[in-house]
């Protein structure tokens, strides 16, 4: 049979309103169906980023009572002299509140700074400088509103009593008193925080020149190399008598020895490119924290961590302000004059600063033959010419990089 066209098949197979072949229905069904995948996936997604977003947001407790009380005295907090740099306070608490510290003695409703940290970022960001301010320092604490609404009076005092009588607010007037450097942010950590942070990223490589067993940092490790968890990274960074000379001053390389070998491996690892490795992280930190309302977002996080990113690791600096025994009390510390005040200077101004490890002290042959205490130093003239060209070196102190955190 034939249509008029004497095409067999009639009008269906001239291109009437026949059926499609059966292969092209099941494409179209096929990729009708994957459009719909694609759209649960991203509406899935979309829900899950946004919840993600909202837990490590809703995670972070903001210290709303540390602002109240510096907006109460900003006229006589430092000025800003460097703009785009940021100086943000890390602040330690040896607090026993809560579930998380129970373990670590009665709660008797005080706390203290087990450990205190200015860190200053650059303008550039190409750097970063951490200074360990020691918890027994000797200095004017200014008067701080207690818990009950009462206040102290302003009183020469050690150092890590501000933060037991006046929290994050006192600890930062404190800093600011005794540096001149305005705080623009601040960290406060406890113990329970620090451990699920070392977890988060698995542990942290250190080495041990001897066995450890010291019962009151509940602290058991074989002498090598060692990686710490929760517990024994908590024990290692606040033991003091087991190890070393016991003094505090050691207590505080030792923390910035453990700081340097984990900011190497968070970037060494990735973690902060990498979602999966980044999630633990960033739930473990934002539920461990209290920070002022600048900080108190996962957005305003994000963005610190987003501009430290990329710091080089030997750019990572770690030192403790000069110090020595104080004179009536060697357990005390006082600052070193005028070192510590040429360091607060430095980043008052966002100017450089180098560290080097201590070198032993040289004998007077040794002295003068390299020169020194014979007047050719950076003064000399380099022409013989007869002009004196002076030259500002950077202030070198005594600390250590991120990028010498090797464990050997």
């Amino acid at each position: 049979m034939t249509d008029s066209a004497g095409i067999p098949g009639g009008t269906e197979a001239a291109g009437g309103a026949g059926r499609p072949p059966r292969g092209r229905g099941r494409r179209r069904r096929l990729l009708r169906w994957i459009g719909l995948g694609a759209v649960f996936l991203v509406l899935a997604g979309t829900a899950t980023g946004w919840w993600i977003y909202n837990k490590l947001d809703g995670n972070i407790t903001e210290d709303t009572s540390a602002a109240a009380e510096l907006r109460r005295y900003e006229r006589e907090r430092p000025a800003h002299l460097a703009t785009g740099a940021q100086n943000i306070l890390l602040i330690g608490s040896d607090s026993r509140s809560g579930k998380r510290n129970a373990g670590y003695g009665q709660d008797g409703g005080t706390q203290r700074s087990d450990t205190t940290i200015l860190l200053h970022l650059p303008q550039d960001r190409r750097s970063a400088t951490a200074v360990s301010i020691p918890r027994d320092l000797m200095t004017d604490v200014p008067t701080c509103r207690k818990a009950d609404g009462t206040r102290t009076a302003e009183q020469f005092a050690q150092f890590n009593w501000a933060f037991q009588w006046g929290g994050a607010a006192c600890t930062i007037r404190t800093v600011e008193k005794l540096t001149g450097i305005r705080v623009d942010h601040h960290m406060v950590v406890d113990f329970g925080g620090f451990k699920k942070m070392v977890d988060a990223i698995g542990g942290v490589e250190v080495c041990l020149k001897e066995p450890v067993n010291d019962a009151e940092a509940k602290l058991r490790l074989a002498a090598g190399r060692q990686t710490l968890r929760g517990e024994q990274a908590l024990g290692y960074v606040r033991a003091r008598h087991s190890l070393g000379n016991g003094s505090d001053t050691e207590r505080m390389d030792r923390q910035q020895q453990f700081l340097g070998s984990l900011v190497k491996k968070v970037q060494s690892n990735g973690v902060l490119l990498n979602p999966t490795r980044l999630y633990p992280l960033l739930d473990a930190a934002t539920s461990s924290v209290t920070t002022d309302p600048g900080l108190a977002s996962l957005r305003g996080l994000y963005e610190l961590v987003r501009s430290m990113r990329d710091i080089p690791t030997e750019q990572v600096k770690f030192l403790t302000v000069p110090r020595k025994p104080y004179a009536p009390d060697p357990n005390r510390d006082e600052l070193v004059e005028p070192d510590a005040q040429r360091l607060f200077q430095q980043l008052r101004m966002d100017k450089p600063v180098t560290v080097a490890p201590p070198e032993p002290t040289p004998t007077a042959p040794a002295a003068e033959a390299r020169g020194e205490g014979t007047g050719a130093g950076s003064d000399a003239d380099p022409t013989g010419e007869g002009t004196i060209t002076p030259q500002v070196p950077v202030p070198t102190f005594t600390g250590t990089t991120a990028g010498n955190a090797d464990c050997r």
